[in-house]
């Protein structure tokens, strides 16, 4: 029945070797269970309610990817997302958790739909290469942004905006050692480096006595807290497309360059260079994010954390389904995840960081009309606290730098009525 499900022998791999796969894959994000819950959890949302609806989640979008796409990625609520949720959409624009989840949902359906109809290669072929990049580095300085803050590293002035904060309290100097930790570990091709040095930080802390341990092992907590609570109508008014296209936007994008990435490193992609079932993919991604906004979590997204355990040698869709298969163990490991305290996670969220502001170097930085926008798309993220506004305010640039500079032609349609779209949200809904 396995050979049968995921064509081992056709991939030239055993049982064996996909179990150990996953198990790489896991150890690799499977802070996400802990840092998840506590952004969130900043945003009103109950803690274990959230920690539960994470580990559902990404088993399920693991299980869909594994047994209907076949490939060896596996899903959980994506970082950078629920830092936008919580911070941004709620605490930032005043927008209930609810109503922030109801968006999550629209712009999983609306993803839905794109992955299965044929226009979704010609959305993704039409955003240019540099205002990608762009998106994933200025996703990767939001998070940095809000690592630093929650560390106390970096705090708010009323002069300066922001200046340095105390870094001789207790729990800077734990979350400089967790960062070098996990750096460090990551060098050394050591796998689970980042929950490694979330876990080291979190028991130096509990003996310091500046955290308290709540236990190890327990029954899953109550999801219904946050189960089926999105306000679907909240997210349809006006003030929230912006923010219901910003999730669809970054999810889409996101999920197609890890995708297309995890394929190239694991030989899976055609002769042409497209992946093959690119739409069951997309439709396993977006379904997780459909099941997750039900489930009580942010968008949902395939985890370019995935490459780990490609690198152990998965090939198949057993993989992705070992994975779901510890997450659901996960779940009787609520208390530990209650214990690990903010200057824990935040190493966490600033590695993640680096990794993702490593994209900016791919922007064409020969063409000024290309570098500028994709600059000003990645600054604008942290500084304006906005995944969402970010995406406007570069495309919006993008569209009126082309057609000013008289490189129209370079400009897709597609930017084009984006660039006009914000514009009008410019204007309309400020």
């Amino acid at each position: 029945m396995i050979e049968k499900l995921f064509a081992l022998r056709q991939h030239g791999v055993t049982l064996r070797s996909e179990i150990i796969a996953g198990l790489t894959t896991f150890l690799t994000m499977a802070y996400i269970t802990f840092v998840n819950p506590a952004i969130l959890s900043d945003a009103g949302m109950d803690f274990g309610a959230v920690f539960v609806a994470t580990c559902l989640a990404a088993a399920i979008g693991c299980a869909i990817m594994g047994f209907a796409a076949n490939y060896p990625i596996a899903l959980a609520p994506g970082m950078g997302l629920n830092a936008f949720f919580a911070y941004g959409v709620v605490l930032g624009m005043g927008h209930t958790w609810q109503a922030a989840l109801g968006a999550v949902f629209v712009s999983g359906v609306i993803f839905l739909l794109l992955s299965v109809l044929p226009v979704r290669e010609w959305i993704i072929n039409a955003i240019p290469r540099s205002m990608k990049m762009a998106i994933a580095a200025g996703i990767g300085l939001f998070l940095a942004i809000i690592a630093l803050k929650n560390a106390g590293v970096v705090v708010d002035h009323p002069a300066t905006l922001v200046t340095l904060g105390d870094l001789g309290k207790t729990e800077a100097l734990l979350a400089a050692i967790g960062f070098v930790l996990i750096v460090a570990l990551a060098a050394r091709k050591i796998p689970g480096a980042v929950i490694i040095g979330i876990l080291v930080v979190t028991v130096i802390g509990i003996v310091l006595g500046v955290s308290e341990f709540k236990g190890i092992v327990s029954a899953p907590p109550a999801i219904a807290p946050t189960f089926m609570q999105m306000d679907i109508s909240a997210a349809l008014t006006g003030g929230m497309i912006g923010i219901v296209f910003a999730f669809l936007f970054v999810d889409l994008f996101d999920t197609a360059g890890t995708l297309v990435g995890s394929a190239h490193r694991a030989k899976l992609l055609d002769s042409e260079g497209k992946l093959p079932r690119l739409g069951r993919a997309l439709t396993a991604d977006s379904t997780a994010t459909v099941v997750g906004a039900g489930l009580g979590t942010s968008t949902t997204t395939s985890y370019i954390e995935s490459v780990a355990g490609i690198d152990a040698g998965g090939r198949t869709g057993l993989t992705a389904v070992t994975v779901a298969a510890l997450f659901l163990l996960a779940l009787f490991f609520a208390p530990l995840a209650q214990s690990i305290p903010g200057y824990a996670t935040a190493p966490a969220l600033l590695y993640v960081a680096c990794l993702m502001a490593g994209s900016i170097a791919d922007v064409e930085w020969e063409d000024v009309t290309e570098a500028a926008p994709a600059v000003v798309t990645a600054i604008a993220m942290p500084l304006t606290f906005s995944i969402a506004h970010g995406i406007a305010i570069g495309f919006t640039l993008y569209g009126i730098i082309k057609i000013a500079s008289g490189k129209f032609s370079e400009a897709s349609p597609a930017v084009l009525v984006l660039a006009g779209l914000f514009i009008l949200k410019f204007i309309f809904l400020p």
